[in-house]
C-alpha cells in the first residue's frame, strides 16, 4: 500500500477554480475522506489523483513518486462510483474478474482471486446472478468486490451509498469501514453526508469553494470546528455570540455575551478581547427545573425560556432561548416534563465547548 500527498492542487474549469491551492497527505492503510456540499471540488479532487484529471498546478505523489504525468491505468488505483458501473449484460463473476482479464492475469489466478473476493464479501450463491437480479446492497458489495479485486494501491470511492436507501446506506458504511480496514489497504471518500463521514473516516478533510477549511478526526472536526461553517456543516450547533473577556486560572476561555452573561469554553480560536461565537451541541447541554436550582453549582448554568418542543418519537427537540439566542438539544421522551414559554436552567458542559471566529 502507499500513502497519497497531494501539493498546492489547483484545477480550473475555464473561469470557475474548482480546487484552489489545496494540500493534504493520506498515510498508508488511512481511511481519508474528503467532505463537502455539492460543488465544493470534493470529486475533481479524487479524479486528479486517479489521474483522470491533469492539475493546472501542484503534484501529486504516490509514497515519493511523482504521479502528474503517471496515466490512470500505471497507478494500480481503483474506484468505487455512486451508481455501482456494473456491466449489465455481465454475471456477478464476470464483473469482478474484468478489471483482472484487463490487466492480463491468467485464468488460474482470476479465478482464484475472484473466489477470494466473493467470500470476503460474502457474495457467495451470487455468483451467476446478473445486476438486475441483485439488490442495491448486493450491487454495492459487487462492485466494491470488483474494486478490491486487482489488489489496488489506493481505492478512491465517489459517493458510493448516495443511491441506496436510508437503513441501507446506515448498514452498509459499518460494512465498509470495516472491510476496508481488513484488507488494510488506503482509501479516499468522497461524500456530502456528514454522518456517513463520522463513520468511516480515520481524518475528514472538509472542503468549502474549492478550499479545504479544516482537516482532523471525526471527533476533532466534530468537537473543535474551526469556523462558522465546519460547525454547521457537520450536525447541529447553537451559536452564541459575545466578546472573550479573559483566559481564567482554569484554562477556561470566558465569552460574555450582548446580554452580559458569561459562558466558559475550554477551546478557543479567538483571543481574549477578540469577538467571537461559543459553539454548543445538543448533547453538551442538560435541562433542569428550576425548581432544582438549589442543587445545582451555578458556575455551569445559564436561564432560559422553553421556545418549542417538537416530539420525535424517542426524543423530543427541544428549543431554549437564552438572551437573543435559541440553544438546541434533545431529551429522552418522559424524561422532564416542560411546556412551552416555561423557565429552565439551562447545565453546558464548559470542557466540551468551543470559541470560533465570527464569519467574514
Amino acid at each position: 500500500m502507499v500513502s497519497v500527498r497531494l501539493k498546492n492542487i489547483t484545477k480550473r474549469f475555464g473561469k470557475t477554480i474548482a480546487v484552489n491551492n489545496v494540500s493534504f497527505e493520506v498515510k498508508d492503510k488511512e481511511f481519508f475522506t474528503l467532505l463537502g456540499p455539492s460543488g465544493c471540488g470534493k470529486t475533481t479532487t479524487l479524479r486528479i489523483i486517479a489521474g483522470l484529471l491533469e492539475p493546472d498546478s501542484g503534484e501529486v505523489y504516490f509514497d515519493d513518486r511523482l504521479m502528474n504525468k503517471v496515466p490512470p491505468e500505471k497507478r494500480n488505483v481503483t474506484m468505487v462510483f455512486q451508481n455501482f458501473a456494473l456491466f449489465p449484460h455481465m454475471n456477478v463473476y464476470d464483473n469482478i474478474a474484468f478489471g483482472l482479464k484487463m490487466r492480463g492475469w491468467s485464468k488460474a489466478d482470476i479465478d482464484k482471486r475472484v473466489k477470494e473476493v466473493i467470500r470476503m464479501l460474502h457474495l457467495e450463491g451470487l455468483e451467476h446472478k446478473y445486476p438486475h437480479q441483485l439488490s442495491g446492497g448486493q450491487q454495492q458489495r459487487v462492485g466494491l468486490a470488483r474494486a478490491l479485486a486487482p489488489q489496488p494501491d489506493v481505492i478512491l470511492f465517489d459517493e458510493p451509498l448516495s443511491n441506496l436507501d436510508a437503513n441501507l446506506r446506515e448498514q452498509i458504511r459499518f460494512e465498509l469501514r470495516d472491510l476496508v480496514k481488513r484488507v488494510g489497504i488506503t482509501a479516499i471518500y468522497v461524500t456530502h453526508d456528514q454522518a456517513e463521514a463520522l463513520v468511516v473516516s480515520d481524518r475528514i478533510a472538509i472542503m468549502r469553494a474549492g478550499k479545504i477549511v479544516q482537516i482532523g478526526t471525526p471527533v476533532e472536526v466534530y468537537e473543535r470546528p474551526n469556523s462558522v461553517f465546519v460547525a454547521n456543516f457537520l450536525g447541529i450547533a447553537s451559536l452564541i455570540p459575545g466578546k472573550v473577556v479573559e483566559q481564567d486560572e482554569k484554562g477556561y476561555y470566558v465569552l460574555e455575551t450582548r446580554e452580559g452573561l458569561t459562558i466558559k469554553a475550554r477551546h478557543s480560536y479567538v483571543k481574549p478581547g477578540e469577538e467571537g461565537l461559543i459553539v454548543i451541541r445538543p448533547e453538551h447541554v442538560i435541562i433542569h427545573k428550576i425548581k432544582e436550582a438549589s442543587a445545582l453549582s451555578k458556575e455551569s448554568i445559564l436561564e432560559g425560556s422553553v421556545e418549542k418542543i417538537t416530539f420525535l418519537g424517542s426524543t423530543i427537540d427541544l428549543r431554549v432561548r437564552i438572551g437573543e439566542s435559541i440553544v438546541r438539544t434533545f431529551i429522552k421522551t418522559g424524561e422532564i416534563d416542560v411546556g412551552e414559554k416555561e423557565k429552565v436552567l439551562v447545565e453546558y458542559l464548559p470542557q466540551k465547548l468551543v470559541i470560533i471566529p465570527p464569519e467574514r
